[in-house]
């Protein structure tokens, strides 16, 4: 598996994750349902409407159950402990780590983004172009191409790659 392909797994799992958290609390705040009736519904739900598999929800069930048993545990052990386990700086970190993945993430595709648009926005002498501006990438002279035509090399450095503007 590829690394790219890991990350948008660990995404969607980390997504599932807080999507079940979500629901779950929203049942549970009704009041009408158990926790495990709770966490069934909403993987049940999340399933059923397309985006994640049965099995991806039992297993992220699964995480939520061990952490609130963690958390439950940690709490028995003292009443401080309680206090840390829903301190708002806690959250806070645990908010901004997931946020911080979210723009890492996508701070990498769009710099993969640029990547690709600066390349097809490279043209080199012998290619066919249309009206517009080519830029030499050696030495930035401008030439002006009037009508489409081939490209030739730079008239200052004589090098041969350039960068198109219109």
């Amino acid at each position: 598996m590829t690394d790219n392909n890991q990350k948008n797994d660990d995404q969607d799992d980390v997504s599932l994750y807080e999507k079940i958290v979500s629901q779950t609390e929203e049942l549970l705040g009704s009041g009408r349902k158990s926790l495990d009736e709770a966490l069934k519904r909403a993987g049940d739900d999340l399933s059923s409407a397309g985006k994640f598999t049965r099995e991806q929800s039992e297993k992220i069930s699964t995480f939520i159950k061990r952490d609130i048993q963690h958390v439950v545990d940690s709490a028995s052990k003292s009443k401080t402990n309680v206090k840390e386990a829903v301190d708002p700086k806690r959250i806070s970190v645990g908010a901004k780590s997931i946020f911080s993945k979210i723009l890492s993430n996508t701070a990498e595709t769009l710099s993969d983004w640029a990547k690709k648009s600066e390349d097809n926005l490279e043209f080199k002498t012998g290619e066919i172009t249309s009206p517009g501006s080519l830029t030499c990438k050696e030495c930035g002279e401008v030439i002006h191409m009037k009508k489409t035509g081939r490209i030739p090399p730079c008239p200052k450095c004589h090098h041969t790659l350039y960068r198109k503007s219109y």
